[in-house]
């Protein structure tokens, strides 16, 4: 059996640069609250109505135990394969090979279709500015796309400064993610004073939800819109150290709920459920609109633009990283463990995802409704983050369950807490699955059909189970005999400026 990467200790490690600010600049930015809120309340009121706050309070209690989870977990094992590392060692090789598969392929999807809603945020601002057509062609927002198309320069804009180094990167989002938030909390909370829908208790009342298909439906929606606080524990080779990580992921998903519950009962303020629903993607943009006049009402459009284009950045870090773990176990090829020699960061691997993003992005242009591309991409990625989610939850009660024998809370918080919300996920997906298959009698691209929307999930993992054999009898992988991914240090790469340093070579037979 071949043997891990060695770290030779005469070659420089990355530099452990990034702190708990860093850690949540990056979940932060991943999670996206202003896009979320800009893109997804519309989503949200589709199923639940005006019972959106209810649900996402409702789905903030799983989330809130996948976090601390992953906290237990990257305290004793910090490394930037995260989930697909721990749910390897704990669980086994083929549910561990299958976490880090799901969240390579999510993020790729969910890249592509931000980048759209990028492009149509731009295409409302170039319409703002009074410029419709440009050589007979119409600048619609809502236009799939024409968002497209826009939206692969942005991709390309991100890659750049994503291969350029994570903590430039970090500053960058930081700074964004200051406007963006004084611009939302402003603007949310000027609605809840000002707004003429009235107020109800109700909307904190999950009960009020009208079935339990549009509960299920829902939260598996409010569990994507949480989806990225994880991405701080995808830097930790780059963290000084694992409790920053861990404190920065925490922190992020606190503000996150925060932030949600403001932009949700502020929406509900202005907006019936109908123009909320009808408004989609333009929601926030319609908020702006209805508070202020030009040129203040463009200051929500420009958040969104900058959450977005920080969500975009910050989806492609962990990627790479992720990905960059499970080449060095020989799962992925080496292209994957290729360093760029200055900036020491996986830059072959960023090229490769962004590649791979702009690919679905174009092939998405048959889905001509930007709403109905994002509520296809959203309930297709929802499915497996609760998947991968909950494989991690349940490796850390697996791992840890010797803790039921030493107190209440020990138990409560390496246990039982992640058991209840690794069940919890895996209940609602196997609930929607079920529904999925049963709603439909016949296949239609659309994001009503639940056959397509069973489709994509099942292509992902079908892809994700020949992947895994592959690299188990063909290329040998040590990782599906011993489910233990190669330690943090066992990967030489440059620190920030040092052109010279040598790179590793992969692993060979």
């Amino acid at each position: 059996m071949p043997s891990p990467v060695q770290q030779d200790p005469g070659q420089p490690r990355m530099r452990r640069s990034l702190g708990v600010k860093d850690g949540v600049a990056i979940a932060a930015s991943s999670t996206a609250a202003t896009t979320s809120i800009g893109i997804g309340m519309g989503s949200l009121a589709a199923y639940a109505g005006r019972q959106t706050p209810a649900l996402l309070l409702l789905a903030f209690l799983p989330i809130l135990g996948i976090a601390l989870s992953y906290a237990r977990l990257n305290r004793t094992e910090p490394n930037c394969g995260s989930g697909y590392t721990w749910v390897g060692r704990s669980i086994g090789p083929w549910p561990g090979f299958l976490t880090g598969w799901v969240v390579l392929i999510g993020n790729v999807i969910f890249m592509a279709y931000t980048g759209a809603v990028t492009g149509s945020v731009v295409l409302q601002f170039l319409n703002k500015l009074g410029l419709h057509s440009v050589w007979g062609l119409r600048l619609d927002p809502s236009s799939t796309g024409i968002s497209t198309a826009v939206g692969l320069v942005a991709l390309v804009v991100v890659t750049i400064t994503a291969i350029t180094g994570v903590q430039a990167a970090t500053r960058l989002q930081m700074w964004l993610l200051i406007f963006e938030y004084a611009v939302l909390v402003a603007f949310c909370g000027y609605a809840l004073y000002t707004g003429d829908q009235p107020f109800s208790l109700s909307w904190l009342n999950p009960f009020d939800i009208g079935s339990p298909q549009a509960l299920a439906q829902g939260m598996v929606i409010a569990v994507f819109i949480y989806w990225g606080c994880d991405a701080a524990f995808s830097v930790n080779e780059e963290t000084r150290s694992a409790s920053d990580a861990a404190r920065g992921g925490l922190i992020a998903l606190v503000a996150m709920l925060g932030l949600f519950l403001i932009g949700a009962l502020a929406f509900q303020r202005v907006m019936s459920t109908g123009e909320l629903m009808h408004n989609g993607s333009q929601a926030l943009t319609f908020l702006g609109s209805s508070l202020a006049p030009e040129p203040w009402a463009s200051l929500p459009l420009a958040a969104l633009m900058c959450s977005a284009f920080a969500s975009l950045q910050s989806s492609v870090i962990p990627t790479a990283r992720g990905a960059l773990a499970m080449a060095r176990d020989r799962t992925l090829g080496p292209v994957w463990q290729r360093v760029h020699p200055r900036y020491g960061s996986p830059a072959v691997g960023t090229l490769v995802i962004m590649a791979l993003a702009a690919l679905l992005a174009v092939l998405a242009v048959g889905i001509p409704k930007l709403n109905d591309m994002i509520l296809t991409a959203v309930n297709s990625i929802g499915l497996t983050v609760a998947l991968y989610y909950g494989l991690t939850a349940l490796a850390c009660a697996v791992r840890f369950r010797s803790s039921l024998r030493d107190g209440v809370v020990r138990a409560l918080r390496d246990v039982v807490v992640p058991a209840a919300s690794a069940l919890t996920l895996f209940g609602l997906g196997a609930y929607l699955v079920w529904d999925y298959a049963t709603m439909s009698d016949h296949f239609e691209a659309s994001p009503d059909n639940g056959w397509f929307m069973l489709l994509l999930p099942a292509l992902f993992l079908l892809l994700g189970l020949a992947t895994a054999a592959w690299a188990k009898w063909v290329r040998r992988a040590p990782y599906f005999h011993t489910g233990r991914g190669t330690d943090a240090d066992a990967l030489t790469l440059p620190m920030d400026g040092d052109a010279g340093a040598p790179l590793p070579r992969p692993v060979e037979s």
